[in-house]
């Protein structure tokens, strides 16, 4: 029987074999590779707000991971095809309560997002217009359903995966991890009484647990995605030791998640995977490009032992199944 660690010492044979093959190239994504491309608030910068990323598998698959508020809507010319949508958990800033008109709009610090998405969010209009699947976990689903069916969707397009189940969609198989942090749903959100009554107590509504997300894509590699959590035991017992991840998307920002140090204790310790992306660092953490010195983004990338890629809205890096970036790398 082949266990998930035999699979990675195979997996990681081959990758050897082709580097000394002199097959994996540092400059152009290959066809094989999966292309992860950043949607922030400003182009060619990694600002406040950014959240969003579009993971493209080499079977052509494209996946929407947590548009916030730094993707303009369905229409933005970025987007291209979205086949699927995911959600980490209810926070406006994932889930998208508004989002920017058009980028380089306001600061890198500090974004204008003009335009209200409220009720529906801009997760929910992104889905409706690209006739995309909304997949999440916890008792989310339900709730997205019934999002997609006010906007005008089908609320089939809302699919559940919880923890330990997986969901093949487009040739990816998703799986949820969890995550520790909060999921509440702000009243803002909602309509009617219940939304009036939430809001007079000074309470959200509650959609069970937040999550992260396992990724396997068509050419073997397994991707991370934090969500906003904190340290847990499970990204060394689930997402190392069992589902081997190659490639991790890492929140730093601090406060209200782990931040830089506990991040590259996760990262060199838990997880232990190929490369990581920053992610929800809540600062300009570049300038013209250039990562500024003295920031949280600057300080994790110090204390990491692997790669550590600065995702620059719109710049696209690829990566091979064994989490080799082959293209965009810093």
């Amino acid at each position: 029987m082949v266990t998930q660690s035999k699979f990675r010492a195979l997996k990681g044979f081959a990758g050897g074999l082709c580097l000394s093959l002199g097959l994996v190239s540092g400059g152009m994504a290959g066809e094989g590779d999966v292309k992860v491309t950043p949607l922030g608030s400003h182009d060619g910068e990694f600002c406040a707000q950014d959240r969003a990323m579009v993971f493209e598998d080499p079977n052509g698959t494209r996946i929407l991971y947590d548009a916030g508020r730094t993707v303009a809507g369905p229409d933005d010319p970025r987007l291209g095809n979205i086949d699927v949508i995911l959600v980490s958990h209810m926070h406006g800033d994932h889930v998208g309560d508004r989002r920017i008109e058009e980028t380089n709009a306001g600061t890198c610090g500090k974004p204008d997002f003009p335009v209200v998405t409220l009720p529906q969010s801009n997760s929910v209009d992104i889905a409706v217009k690209k006739q995309a699947k909304i997949v999440t976990g916890s008792e989310m689903p339900a709730f997205f359903a019934a999002k997609l069916e006010a906007a005008g969707g089908d609320p089939a397009n809302s699919m559940l995966v919880r923890f330990g189940g997986e969901r093949e969609v487009g040739g990816v198989a998703i799986t949820t991890v969890p995550a520790v942090h909060s999921n509440g749903v702000s009243p803002s959100f909602l309509t009617g009484p219940l939304a009036e009554y939430l809001k007079a107590a000074g309470v959200s509504a509650n959609v069970g647990p937040p999550t992260g997300y396992v990724l396997t894509f068509s050419n073997g590699l397994v991707v991370y995605l934090s969500g906003d959590t904190g340290i847990t035991a499970e990204q060394k017992w689930v997402v190392n030791d069992h589902y081997g991840a190659e490639l991790v998307v890492m929140n730093i920002g601090d406060t209200f998640t782990t931040g830089p140090k506990e991040a590259a204790y996760v990262i060199n310790e838990l997880i232990e995977p190929k490369a990581v992306i920053a992610s929800h660092a809540n600062e300009p953490a570049t300038s013209g490009g250039k990562l500024e010195q003295g920031s949280r983004t600057a300080r994790f990338k110090e204390l990491v032992n692997v790669p550590v890629h600065v995702p620059l809205s719109g710049r696209t890096i690829a990566f091979n199944g064994d989490g080799g970036c082959t293209a965009g790398c810093d």
